[in-house]
């Protein structure tokens, strides 16, 4: 199947169910698709499911899937399979120093995906210390030239490359500034590991315009200045207009929500603070008359108060709600906890089309390149208990015809 073809029905399919995965059920006291024929029996189908199933669908939603009753499960797993990439190299373990463990082995698994040639100049984009950049000038045995905005990051990445003998070259450049397009004026590729939104937007403009090739694992396409999403190919463009497919910031976010690499007691502490936040929604809905959500700030969890009333008092004070005396918190939190039930199980649409979303954006951005006469790969660099964000593009400019 080409880029052009499964972009094509993955545009059909998001767009068909686009009433049923986009509502935010965390911010619905209720059913979030009440108002449509096959909203009661799906909802049926998703509370009737016991904590062990629930858990088990979010980490492999299309596995044996109960939605499959009403939604293109099938489908829908098929045209998001993406073959793999090269497997990882294997490097010496002194070569890891410095270097997070998970971050070490995604970048063992992302450097194979990086084609250089004898005598090709490499470009590092948001490199932070340069870590990706050291391990590929010791594998390319060449010099690379990495771009990161923070001059405390150069330094402390150029020492690092300067102890270890390294042809690393740490440049202090904002690439969002008109100066990074000079930076690729000397090119002949530019690699990113998880570059945000409208950086690797910028890398993926700057390249067309350069006939340079990319290495890029894209990543957080919600972190956009624009409120809505506006496609980069003409495909993406025509289908999305065709089937009538909008997706704004808050849709964007949803493509990259996923905790698959977060440790158990990670997730005890994300799902009590989430059932926290639902109690207090709870008592705020009671408290104001109005049955609307009300979004409060986020809280680091080392900040957290150590029990439910302490968050809830916190709370109304960020929105000037005045808390009666006789607030039966254990009520409100059972509330809560019992909402977030529901939340999670409603939540399992969402999982089904989180990754179709997300391959969507990333084949807007193949096209882009292809359009623009490049010859671009797809494939997943590891496995998503590494890092969900897993896709590689990986892109050469062609000749003229």
């Amino acid at each position: 199947m080409s880029h052009t073809e499964r972009l094509a029905a993955l545009t059909r399919l998001l767009a068909e169910w686009h009433w049923l995965w986009s509502p935010t059920p965390f911010t619905h006291a209720s059913i979030p698709w009440s108002d449509r024929a096959q909203a009661g029996d799906i909802a049926a189908c998703l509370e009737a499911l016991d904590d062990q199933r629930c858990q088990r669908l979010q980490q492999r939603p299309f596995d044996d899937s109960p939605l499959a009753a009403w939604l293109p499960v099938a489908e829908l797993k098929r045209l998001i399979d993406v073959a793999p990439g090269p497997p990882a190299i294997d490097a010496p373990e002194a070569w890891a120093s410095h270097v997070g463990g998970r971050k070490w082995a995604q970048m063992l698994a992302f450097a194979p995906q990086v084609e250089q040639l004898r005598g090709q100049r490499l470009v590092e984009w948001c490199a932070g210390k340069g870590h990706l950049s050291r391990l590929l000038a010791r594998w390319h045995h060449g010099p690379v030239r990495a771009l990161e905005w923070q001059p405390a990051l150069c330094r402390s990445g150029q020492a690092l490359a300067d102890r270890q003998g390294l042809e690393v070259s740490l440049v202090e450049q904002d690439v969002m500034q008109p100066g990074a397009a000079e930076q690729l004026d000397h090119a002949d590729q530019v690699v990113a590991l998880h570059a945000c939104g409208d950086l690797h937007v910028r890398l993926l403009q700057l390249a067309r315009d350069k006939r340079v090739a990319v290495t890029l694992a894209p990543c957080c396409y919600q972190r956009t200045r624009d409120e809505r999403y506006r496609p980069l190919s003409a495909q993406a463009r025509y289908q999305a207009e065709l089937h009538d497919l909008a997706l704004d910031r808050e849709t964007l976010a949803m493509a990259v929500q996923e905790t698959v690499t977060a440790s158990r007691g990670e997730q005890r502490k994300r799902e009590r603070a989430n059932a926290w936040r639902l109690g207090f929604d709870e008592l705020q809905r009671e408290l104001r008359g109005t049955d609307d959500y009300l979004a409060v700030p986020s809280l680091a969890y080392g900040q957290m108060p150590d029990d439910f009333a302490g968050f809830c008092r916190w709370a109304a004070a960020q929105k000037r709600i005045t808390l009666p005396s006789d607030v039966d918190w254990r009520a409100f939190e059972r509330r809560g906890v019992a909402r977030l039930g529901r939340v999670n199980r409603f939540e399992l649409v969402r999982h089904l089309f989180r990754r179709p979303l997300e391959l969507w954006l990333v084949l807007d951005r193949a096209l882009w390149l292809e359009e623009a006469g490049f010859e671009v790969r797809l494939s997943e660099f590891c496995e998503r208990a590494l890092t969900p964000r897993n896709l590689a593009l990986v892109a050469t400019p062609q000749p003229p015809a």
